[in-house]
């Protein structure tokens, strides 16, 4: 049951909120303690790990996104397991089928990093991609966070959000011999 209809803070002026409480999952957990579900037109955006369509997921990953698809089955399986927060885009006036997706790893305290965001080609163009990022990041636990990602190709969508390319006290070991997008590191 519905504990609250009050929109997020930045939820976007076509989507509508509600937030369940979700005592399956205590503070600390993976995830978060209430569950956040936004109507937005025909799809509705869900927190709840439990509906994440794993194999939607792993086929996207696999064959679709250049960042994924060194990654096995397994290593995805875990990815999902040790998620902090994970949210699915969900067509809701046709089959059911999950057109979306986002994962997020965490301290839980203070710093976050957004992983796996993708909306598959025949959904794009109609706002999702924003409206689950902005779910993702500012309609959650994690609003008052340090956030980082990776992106080769969508600098313009993060940016709209407050990412910015970081400054001369940003560090990073990339990993070693594994392609990532056209580079070899």
């Amino acid at each position: 049951m519905p504990s609250s209809s009050r929109q997020p803070t930045g939820l976007g002026a076509r989507g509508r909120a509600q937030t369940y409480e979700n005592p399956s999952r205590p503070p600390g957990a993976s995830g978060t303690v209430c569950r956040v579900i936004i109507e937005f037109g025909n799809y509705q955006l869900d927190d709840e790990p439990t509906r994440v369509d794993r194999d939607a997921v792993w086929s996207f990953l696999s064959s679709q996104a250049y960042w994924g698809r060194w990654r096995t089955r397994q290593d995805v399986e875990r990815q999902l397991d040790s998620a902090w927060r994970m949210v699915g885009v969900y067509d809701v006036a046709g089959n059911g089928r999950m057109v979306g997706f986002a994962r997020a790893i965490s301290d839980g305290v203070a710093l976050a990093y957004l992983a796996d965001t993708y909306i598959v080609d025949t959904d794009r163009g109609q706002g999702l991609g924003k409206e689950l990022v902005r779910l993702m990041i500012d309609c959650g636990p994690g609003v008052s966070f340090r956030w980082a990602l990776h992106t080769a190709d969508a600098h313009g969508l993060y940016e709209q959000f407050g990412f910015i390319r970081p400054d001369d006290t940003y560090l990073e070991r990339v990993a070693r011999g594994r392609s990532v997008g056209s580079v070899e590191r």
